[in-house]
């Protein structure tokens, strides 16, 4: 662009004084060897405000299963309550048939590590954990959070677990500033995972997302620091790691071809927030 124009991403601000400054910075990291995000990676000030209305769609359905979760209910009932209220907003369930899967949410139980597919017959008790995963599809922008739920009373084992899961998460936003690293993000969750005796899952991660479901960059949580891509602001991705009691190792369910399970039949966490990459920091999209 000349530098006098309009800036490409909506500011109403020349570009000089708005992404120039920014493009430069990323030609700067790349001619010393960085790994910089491709710019249609950068979210426009248009892109970003319809991707968090999204984001308050998302949340509000959180916000209902989290209201309503207990004991006695069955997976599909929370299944109903996301694909309601995301419909009720003028959204669609991101997951609903997206690469076959059945379901509007992803609701995993103790050892699944993630993928559960809801299902009537399948009952929470008193003592599990719960992760419930919800993506949503508002015109044509997407969002994507999980929560853990502990039901009822849970052992000490599962609660330390799901606490030390939620500090990764907060451990890794901490590290989510513009001109840092996706590898730092993931040195501060692994660091805190390995020293409090969990493992972290590999060959799968978090990734970017605002204007299809799943976009680049690939999130590792097991990155060394000062690796992987640059974080440059208008960028949008999940950070979501997978905290396992025992091995990292997983199988996938060979009848729906989904649900992944621990190895050794160990517990799993995960938290999954949504952030974008500001001039000064991260925001926190949906949690």
């Amino acid at each position: 662009m000349e530098r006098n124009q309009l800036c490409w991403c909506g500011s109403n601000l020349k570009y000089k004084r708005c992404h120039h400054p920014i493009e430069e910075k990323m030609k700067s990291h790349q001619l010393n060897g960085d790994i910089v995000p491709d710019i249609e990676l950068l979210k426009s000030k248009i892109q970003i405000e319809r991707i968090k209305d999204a984001a308050v769609v998302n949340t509000k359905a959180l916000d209902m299963v989290e209201s309503k979760i207990g004991p006695g209910m069955n997976t599909e009932e929370i299944n109903t309550i996301v694909y309601g209220v995301i419909t009720q907003h003028g959204g669609i369930p991101a997951t609903l048939n997206y690469e076959g899967y059945p379901k509007s949410v992803c609701v995993s139980i103790n050892n699944e590590i993630c993928h559960g597919i809801p299902n009537k017959n399948r009952i929470l008790q008193e003592g599990d954990i719960v992760n419930v995963d919800v993506a949503t599809n508002l015109r044509g922008y997407f969002a994507d959070a999980s929560r853990m739920f502990m039901i009822g009373k849970v052992s000490p084992k599962a609660e330390r677990l799901v606490r030390i899961t939620k500090e990764c998460v907060e451990l890794g936003l901490a590290q989510a500033k513009p001109w840092g690293y996706l590898g730092d993000i993931a040195h501060a969750i692994k660091s805190h995972a390995i020293a409090n005796g969990y493992s972290v899952v590999v060959d799968i991660g978090g990734h970017g997302i605002g204007l299809d479901f799943h976009e680049e960059p690939f999130v590792s949580y097991v990155s060394s620091k000062g690796t992987e891509m640059l974080l440059v602001p208008g960028m949008i991705f999940t950070i979501e790691p997978m905290i396992n009691e025992g091995s990292e190792s997983f199988f996938v369910d060979d009848e729906n071809g989904w649900t992944v399970y621990t190895a050794d039949g160990s517990l799993s966490a995960q938290v999954e927030y949504m952030v974008l990459i500001t001039p000064t920091g991260a925001e926190v999209l949906a949690k």
